[in-house]
């Protein structure tokens, strides 16, 4: 299952956008610059994240957006959702009796990917951007030497005998 840019770059600007709105609205520009976010793609996902009630937009000078909610209150689960992004693991749309093989019929393993899909969702479902920005989440961005934002390890490593 691969989540598309679609919902990973809501979720990155929705966190982007809770950092560093500190009570004033935030542009869509730095937004853009800070996440290197095309600014017309960013503009169509906040259409939509408005629409969801997820934002609010300032018109005028030093307009921008501000969350709708607490950062503590909006769920990751919700900005996906927001944006059209599907949470599921099937070919298969969900709740249809009939599957995605040619015949109609459900493949062996369709329950299995269905409660992927819904564990994955159950788990977006309780993360908050809170959760995000204040580095809450079990990941290995921090830990792994060469990830994303990772910091240098090896002495770490070097004390525990590795």
């Amino acid at each position: 299952m691969k989540l598309s840019t679609k919902g990973r770059y809501a979720v990155m600007a929705m966190c982007d956008l809770a950092t560093h709105a500190e009570g004033k609205p935030v542009a869509l520009a730095d937004i853009a610059e800070r996440q290197e976010i095309s600014l017309s793609y960013l503009e169509q996902l906040f259409a939509k994240l408005r629409r969801g009630g997820l934002v609010k937009s300032v018109r005028g000078p030093g307009g921008g957006y501000l969350l709708a909610h607490k950062a503590a209150d909006t769920r990751i689960s919700d900005i996906i959702l927001s944006v059209d992004e599907p949470i599921r693991a099937t070919r298969c749309m969900p709740g249809q009796p009939i599957g995605c093989r040619g015949n109609q019929s459900r493949c062996q393993t369709h329950d299995l990917w269905e409660e992927l899909g819904n564990q994955i969702y159950l788990y977006l479902s309780s993360v908050t951007v809170e959760d995000v920005t204040a580095r809450r989440i079990l990941g290995t961005s921090g830990v792994m030497p060469g990830g994303c934002g990772a910091e240098d390890v090896s002495p770490l490593l070097a004390e525990a005998g590795e």
